[in-house]
């Protein structure tokens, strides 16, 4: 959140993308870019995730508290219809937490975050945004492969060899190198309001609580000694012994 010292309008900032998907990683990334004196351009795409119109609601609430200049949706079904993840198809169910796992988890959608970055590339060079930002973080990494911090930075390097010679876009991700806890920590010193953000994997409301996302997302709360203010299902201890 900014300090007030920045008195610049908002034709006269910077503009950022961001993707902002409804959660709290994405969130907390918005109110760092906003932090860092960006004029926000919210982007969100509902590509036939089971929770997207919750997802949805949450992401325009999220733009509108922090005055974004504009929300643009992309609704898209071609990750839905290629399937193979747990979030899009229905074959595949939704796997309990295993926190300790270091397989790729059935949660992961091919190849989506180049697929979403490069719709708010074309997004940000339309607008004249300086920068796309990502919530990704090192705790996704260790399972998405698309979450790496060599992903964002070969993406980085794409986006200057496909794009106007005049166009300059960063990408970025914040907390590729944190973790879950360190983004819960930084969003509340942002006062991120993460009441209006969805995490869950499986449910609309309320969340179910032992989902990956569900169990991640707890655990950052529980770590940090603040409650989650979303409404769960369960909520497991998901501290260390």
């Amino acid at each position: 959140m900014t300090d007030g010292s920045d008195t610049r309008t908002a034709s006269e900032r910077s503009g950022a993308v961001v993707l902002l998907s409804g959660g709290m990683d994405s969130a907390t990334a918005a109110y760092e870019a906003l932090d860092h004196g960006y004029e926000i351009h919210a982007l969100h795409a509902s590509y036939g995730q089971r929770t997207e119109d919750r997802e949805c609601e949450c992401a325009r609430r999220i733009a509108g508290l922090l005055e974004a200049s504009d929300f643009l949706r992309v609704e898209t079904d071609h990750l839905a219809r290629i399937g193979a993840s747990s979030l899009t198809d229905e074959n595949v169910g939704v796997a309990d937490a295993d926190l300790g796992s270091d397989e790729i988890p059935s949660s992961y959608v091919p190849f989506r975050n180049a697929n979403l970055l490069s719709m708010a590339v074309s997004y940000a060079e339309a607008t004249g945004c300086e920068a796309v930002f990502v919530g990704a973080h090192s705790e996704d990494f260790s399972g998405y492969p698309d979450c790496r911090p060599e992903f964002f930075e070969a993406f980085e390097r794409l986006v200057a060899d496909g794009t106007k010679p005049d166009t300059d876009i960063s990408i970025e991700a914040p907390f590729v190198e944190r973790s879950k806890t360190e983004i819960a920590e930084r969003g509340v010193e942002l006062e991120v309001p993460y009441e209006h953000t969805w995490s869950c994997y499986r449910e609309s409301e309320p969340a179910c609580g032992t989902c990956d996302a569900c169990a991640y997302r707890l655990q950052a709360f529980q770590r940090i000694g603040v409650r989650d203010p979303i409404p769960y299902a369960e909520r497991p201890s998901y501290l260390e012994d």
